[in-house]
């Protein structure tokens, strides 16, 4: 009887040891495609895409069960990033993701604010800041532009500021095909191809 106790016990630490070894050997870390579309994508877990957050939207494009052109955030930068890296024709921008507008935060205006803490459960970022029946803020640093912190608020007192170009948030502007054409870059890019 102890001998088959034994047998048993050795057999489980060897399965055990086996099972761990393979956890840790052949781990998969998931799908590196999938890695390379989040990264390309504005990470403003916003839901304008339909999907719950960047994430998700990323593992729908690439099982193609999502287009690349629903980012409102992102808008043709990065719909033009996602086409470039899959290898895909870019595709026009639809409603509200088709509109070109500025980067803006939102700031509340304390001296309306009722404290309802319905903006607070909108925002997918955690970016606003407050309790029930106190006045709420807006941490600049946290907030992605999405507005959705917009609509639930019953006295209005959210508005979405425009923020100004300066050299913490001036970026290279992307080159399209237009923009090159007269400059000589054009044809001398067409020479180096």
């Amino acid at each position: 009887m102890f001998i088959a106790v034994l047998a048993i016990s050795a057999l489980a630490l060897l399965f055990g040891l086996l099972l761990g070894y393979s956890a840790i050997h052949f781990r998969v870390e998931g799908d590196p495609i999938v890695e390379k579309i989040n990264a390309l994508l504005p990470q403003t877990q916003c839901g304008q895409c339909g999907h719950p957050g960047c994430r998700p939207y990323a593992e729908a494009i690439a099982s193609d069960e999502s287009e690349i052109n629903l980012c409102p955030p992102g808008g043709e930068a990065t719909m033009i990033a996602l086409a470039d890296l899959l290898g895909k024709d870019p595709v026009p921008l639809e409603g509200v993701a088709a509109e070109e507008k500025p980067f803006a935060l939102a700031v509340i205006d304390e001296q309306e604010c009722i404290g309802c803490t319905l903006c607070i459960q909108a925002c997918p970022v955690d970016a606003i800041l407050g309790a029930a029946k106190q006045m709420h803020t807006v941490i600049e640093g946290e907030c992605t532009g999405c507005e959705l912190c917009l609509p639930p608020c019953p006295v209005e007192c959210i508005h979405m500021i425009p923020v100004g170009v300066d050299t913490g948030s001036w970026k290279w502007p992307i080159p399209t095909p237009d923009s090159l054409e007269g400059t000589g870059t054009a044809a001398a890019a067409g020479q180096a191809c």
